[in-house]
């Protein structure tokens, strides 16, 4: 293919592993010039456009929204955060450390957090930090923070269903939230999504976040690991939070 050189970076969803053949079919020529090189495989790559797609085309996010993100510091609520602020809102995140917290408020630069662990009831520390209630639940856990979102949005307010990951390592189903009746009294709109149906955003998510970055405007953590051989254990730490931001295996040193 005349259009790569050697020497190109690209990026492509090829699996795990060090070597493989390409047409140029489903990769992407990268600039390693514009923004770090790694940043194309997070806050640049599926993760941020999970983020971007989430929040402005099914939250439909507007400007002055009180909004709530559950595992926000996490790789996708940690970009859900700093897009929401980079529009004016007021932002309430859930972490399970102190590193966390301090990371949300001194880095993304959200108006409140609290760390879920810490807290009896989610709901009553929620309504504390948004007295005013909310507009916006983005959902990466589902279980008692849905149940807290459903009691403190206002009016017409939606909710953004990315992910229930309080329920993935579960060895038998959570009882779901008790108060669903609140969709219908308070007119929620509450909608799941798939970022690869939105292909459409590509090229206008890249743009935006691009000029975020090298504005200075996003922030991001990593979690590196290093041998392909150790890319099943840097997946099972995903389900249980202790790593900080994207969690990235580099192939060799």
């Amino acid at each position: 293919n005349q259009e790569f050189s050697e020497g190109d970076y690209v990026l492509g969803n090829q699996g795990w592993r060090d070597v493989w053949l390409s047409d140029g079919t489903g990769v992407m020529k990268v600039d390693p010039e514009a923004v770090p090189l790694q940043a194309y495989l997070g806050i640049l790559g599926m993760t941020g456009m999970t983020a971007y797609v989430g929040l402005l085309k099914i939250g439909e996010l507007k400007e002055g929204d009180r909004v709530f993100v559950s595992a926000a510091s996490g790789a996708v609520g940690s970009t859900v955060c700093q897009i929401a602020k980079l529009h004016g809102c007021f932002v309430v995140g859930s972490a399970g450390s102190k590193q966390k917290i301090d990371w949300l408020k001194d880095k993304a630069g959200i108006d409140a957090a609290f760390n879920y662990k810490e807290v009896d009831d989610v709901s009553a520390r929620l309504k504390e930090l948004a007295p005013e209630g909310i507009d916006l639940y983005y959902d990466n856990v589902g279980g008692d923070h849905l149940q807290a979102a459903l009691d403190n949005l206002n009016d017409f307010g939606r909710i953004v269903c990315c992910g229930m990951i309080s329920t993935y390592n579960d060895k038998s189903p959570q009882p779901g939230p008790d108060n669903l009746f609140k969709i219908i009294t308070k007119r929620l709109r509450m909608q799941g999504f798939i970022v690869r149906d939105h292909g459409d955003q590509q090229d206008e998510f890249q743009n935006r976040m691009t000029e975020w970055i090298q504005a200075g405007k996003m922030h991001w953590e990593e979690t590196v690991t290093t041998g392909l051989e150790q890319t099943p254990q840097a997946f099972i730490d995903l389900f249980h939070g202790s790593k900080m931001g994207k969690a990235v295996v580099k192939l060799t040193e």
